[in-house]
């Protein structure tokens, strides 16, 4: 099957394929193809009308008849839930017939790193702390992550957030995150369908 993903962070442009790719194994389903996403500006996806119309399309075209659209958007301080809603029945309108999931990582998809952080402990610098928070609690995620860096490097989504995707726990990042749960739930369902 073909996913096209929509992303909005340059990161997620490597990070989620990355991390899509060893669902297969994991999850114990077939294959699928994981070209590059398309990379949107959150605001200006939202709130523009035109731009969510040309993105959406573009990805429906992209994905086939037979593909899937995945739309990944970070919640920022919004509703996960509210704010899948309302871009699925905006993106169903748009490519009817087409199948469509939208997934709202609770903050940021860094959060997803802090639900197995244990798992990241030495990669690339990393160094677990005493306290972990719960990873859906934690605003500036990217910087908790820089805070667990050695002295003077910071976490940088485009040089880091691949890596890290290619080496969380998905075990635990699936325990201890609901919008990581999300995401894996659409994930089977989609595969389930492509038989």
């Amino acid at each position: 099957m073909n996913v096209i993903a929509i992303v909005e962070g340059d990161g997620e442009v490597k990070a989620l394929p990355t991390l899509l790719r060893r669902f297969p194994e994991w999850r114990g389903c077939a294959w699928a193809d994981l070209p590059q996403p398309i990379r949107v500006r959150r605001d200006r996806f939202l709130n523009n009308d035109d731009e969510f119309r040309k993105q959406v399309t573009l990805a429906g075209y992209k994905c086939g008849e037979a593909g899937w659209i995945l739309i990944l958007l970070d919640a920022d301080d919004d509703c996960p839930v509210t704010m899948a809603d309302s871009i699925l029945r905006r993106a169903q309108t748009i490519v009817p017939g087409h199948r469509i999931s939208v997934v709202i990582a609770t903050r940021e998809y860094e959060a997803w790193f802090i639900a197995a952080a244990s798992s990241l402990d030495g990669q690339r610098g990393f160094s677990l702390p005493a306290h972990v928070p719960d990873a859906e609690s934690v605003r500036a995620a990217k910087e908790w992550i820089s805070s667990c860096m050695p002295h003077g490097h910071k976490y940088h989504e485009v040089h880091d957030q691949a890596a890290f995707s290619s080496q969380v726990n998905l075990d635990l990042a699936y325990a201890n995150s609901r919008s990581f749960r999300k995401l894996v739930s659409e994930w089977d369902k989609q595969m389930a369908v492509a038989g």
